[in-house]
């Protein structure tokens, strides 16, 4: 299959590398320089997306998606598929998908979860939006950057999948490191309050699979400085669109306001940012009640 490739970062590198590895021809377009094994080097957005079966983007935010989709639209083939896995808000990504469909293309908002590590290893979650068509088209390379493929419903339902999972996991990072900290000062071993709540009602993946205690579960970012898998900056922009989203529907999310202002304050006013966003727990062990 021929694919362009737009949004070369952290995430889209080796998302792309994957898909040359399988067999893809994937040419590639980023504003910044990038050697991406397999990658052919397009002079622009517009020259990656021409003559391609598919045009997969990843890009920073909703603006810049426009910007690009207005670029590439017009000049991909009729019945090739716009595959976008950017996190933004809903509404971009139904407006994009409108303007794909009346220029003859198959659209599906397509955000991933898994970090870095997992666009790496190629375990990402894709949560789709778009029609039915869409989504089989897009499928197969999922299945080769990813893990698991949800088709969540029609274009947009995607980026409503990832807001909503990514406010359950800004939320519950906030309390486990708010539990740690608090262990720590109960003489509780971290350890000990590991191999309990990891087996107990307080499980989550943020305990289990993304320990932000050093030493303590599997490997994750506290074990290397809290060099980012997930960065702090990126959390805080997830929660924004799920307040974003929750002000649109009319949507009473108190928790997601709440981690939301936490996190703005770790990013902007502490030293959260560049940082993972389990670097949480540094922050409340230096801290007292207020």
């Amino acid at each position: 299959m021929k694919i362009g490739f737009i949004g070369l970062g952290n995430m889209g590198a080796p998302m792309a590398a994957n898909l040359a590895k399988a067999g893809h021809e994937v040419t590639g377009y980023d504003p910044a320089a990038f050697e991406v094994e397999g990658v052919a080097e397009a002079g622009s957005a517009a020259a990656a997306a021409t003559g391609q079966d598919v045009v997969i983007t990843m890009l920073p935010n909703g603006a810049i998606l426009r910007t690009v989709a207005a670029e590439i639209v017009p000049v991909m083939d009729k019945g090739a598929a716009f595959v976008d896995c950017s996190t933004v808000d809903v509404e971009s990504a139904r407006d994009i998908a409108e303007l794909a469909e009346k220029a003859g293309l198959l659209a599906v908002d397509a955000p991933v979860s898994g970090g870095i590590g997992g666009a790496a290893a190629g375990t990402l979650t894709f949560m789709a939006g778009g029609s039915e068509a869409a989504f089989a088209k897009a499928q197969p390379l999922f299945e080769i950057m990813g893990q698991k493929a949800v088709h969540c419903g029609d274009s947009g339902a995607g980026q409503a999948a990832k807001i909503c999972n990514n406010m359950i996991l800004g939320v519950t990072m906030i309390a486990t490191c708010e539990a740690f900290a608090l262990a720590d000062k109960l003489g509780l071993d971290r350890q000990k309050m590991f191999d309990v709540v990891s087996t107990s009602s307080g499980y989550s993946w943020s305990m289990n699979a993304y320990c932000p205690a050093p030493g303590v579960g599997p490997n994750s970012p506290a074990d290397n400085g809290y060099v980012p898998g997930f960065a702090a900056d990126l959390m805080l922009k997830d929660l924004r669109l799920s307040q974003q989203a929750a002000e649109s529907a009319d949507a009473d999310t108190p928790m997601g306001a709440l981690a939301q202002a936490l996190y703005a304050h770790f990013v902007e006013e502490e030293d959260g940012s560049g940082r993972d966003f389990s670097a949480m727990l540094p922050r409340f062990e230096k801290r007292g009640r207020e």
